[in-house]
């Protein structure tokens, strides 16, 4: 009678085959284990036999840190300037204007030197004029003194210039009241007052020289002319 496959399976089992499977099973074991250390312990670029765990361990987050609050303080306003007023100005009273020193009349005026006229005022005909050759007018009086002699002020008043005339020479005008003023000319180089200077009747101002050249032809004198509110007069109508 023939027994079956199962029936034989059973048996070797039963005798000595269980023992032949258990030592298999324990070699096959140790086959795989030493596989698996030898790929473990394979150098850099080998190829890796086995089966590996690869253990991927999370990259911590970086706690935020929290920023601070900044406290936002308005805009300083600026302080209003105080507004400046300006001192209260002090009244000036206006000083009283000055008055010529003198009043123009014949009783205050004198001749500026004592000697005897050479040549007339005269605007309204022609005369001779030795010096320069032709007939003209003349602005003044001609008063024959010598060289040096004192000139003395006609009246009293202030020295509103002093100049050098191309042709009368050395000139100083003098400012009396009521717009009257009294030229002086041919005078020497250096007079003895300044712009500027109050003179009275008869303060000497200079001394006759021969600084005219439009008159040298003549003797020695003094030249004298007068203007009043600047239209020319004839100075015999002030001298005493």
């Amino acid at each position: 009678m023939k027994r079956t496959m199962r029936e034989r399976a059973g048996d070797f089992m039963a005798g000595k085959g269980f023992y032949i499977v258990l030592l298999l099973c324990v070699a096959a074991l140790g086959a795989s284990g030493y596989y698996l250390f030898d790929s473990m312990t394979n150098e850099p670029g080998q190829a890796v036999s086995g089966t590996a765990t690869v253990v991927v361990t999370p990259t911590p987050r970086p706690t935020p840190v929290p920023t601070p609050a900044v406290a936002i303080e308005p805009p300083a306003t600026a302080s209003p300037r105080p507004v400046q007023t300006a001192p209260p100005v002090p009244e000036v009273t206006p000083a009283p204007a000055e008055t010529a020193p003198a009043t123009a009349t014949a009783s205050v005026f004198t001749w500026p030197v004592k000697g005897t006229v050479l040549r007339e005022y005269n605007v309204e005909k022609l005369v001779y004029d030795e010096t320069m050759g032709d007939w003209r007018t003349h602005i003044g009086l001609d008063i024959a003194a010598p060289v040096g002699t004192q000139v003395m002020a006609p009246a009293g008043g202030t020295v509103s210039d002093i100049y050098t005339d191309d042709m009368m020479g050395t000139v100083v005008e003098i400012l009396h009241a009521d717009n009257v003023i009294s030229v002086c000319a041919n005078l020497g180089e250096i007079p003895a007052v300044e712009i500027g200077d109050t003179v009275r009747t008869g303060d000497i101002i200079g001394a006759v020289g021969t600084s005219a050249i439009a008159e040298s032809s003549e003797e020695a004198h003094l030249h004298l002319s007068m203007t009043k509110s600047g239209i020319s007069v004839d100075p015999l109508n002030y001298l005493p």
